[in-house]
């Protein structure tokens, strides 16, 4: 075979053989791109070198499995799918935040355990009015925030980097979503 292999057969051959030299290929393809993304969202180097191994830990262990999306001689969009993969276990480090991130967020938990969350109160808050018909009507950028931030509890930088969008740009969104929520719901 001539030349350089496509994303797509570079991905297909490692999941179909293991065959070390296309994960190899797809490793220098996309490990510099992939480093220089996840530290332009977290500034520990250490951190995202070790998101960046485990990213391609999860290819070669075939735990991550690409879908290739039909198109002719695409990978589905290889830079993608390992955008992912990287972004959701950058998180997943993130939240972790060691032994004295747990330890903050359960003295947090002590200290406000009477009081109501912010979902409890929105939702006691809602006696008129057509919450989801509300949700809909949200564009999807506002929606995707709000999903990130409410339901799946994650931290404004930690949305930030599920979205690939700056912390700041996350706050206005959710300010907007919760203003326009109160208008459609008063």
């Amino acid at each position: 075979m001539s030349g350089t292999r496509s994303d797509g057969e570079l991905l297909r051959a490692i999941a179909a053989d293991g065959d070390r030299r296309a994960f190899e290929e797809l490793y220098r393809r996309y490990a510099p791109w992939l480093t220089a993304r996840l530290r332009g969202r977290c500034a520990d180097a250490g951190i995202v070198d070790d998101v960046v191994q485990e990213t391609f830990l999860a290819v070669w262990r075939g735990t991550a499995r690409h879908r290739e999306d039909g198109s002719a001689g695409s990978a589905g969009d290889a830079a993608g799918w390992l955008w992912r993969i990287g972004s959701r276990r950058l998180i997943d480090v993130l939240r972790g935040d060691g032994a004295r991130g747990r330890l903050r967020q359960a003295l947090t938990r002590l200290r406000h355990r009477n009081e109501a969350s912010a979902e409890e109160r929105v939702l006691a808050g809602v006696e008129h009015g057509d919450l989801a018909g509300a949700l809909v009507r949200l564009s999807p950028e506002l929606r995707a925030v709000l999903q990130a931030t409410v339901i799946d509890g994650l931290t404004t930088r930690e949305a930030a980097v599920l979205l690939g969008i700056p912390p700041g740009t996350v706050k206005t969104r959710a300010m907007r979503a919760r203003k326009q929520l109160r208008e459609a719901l008063a």
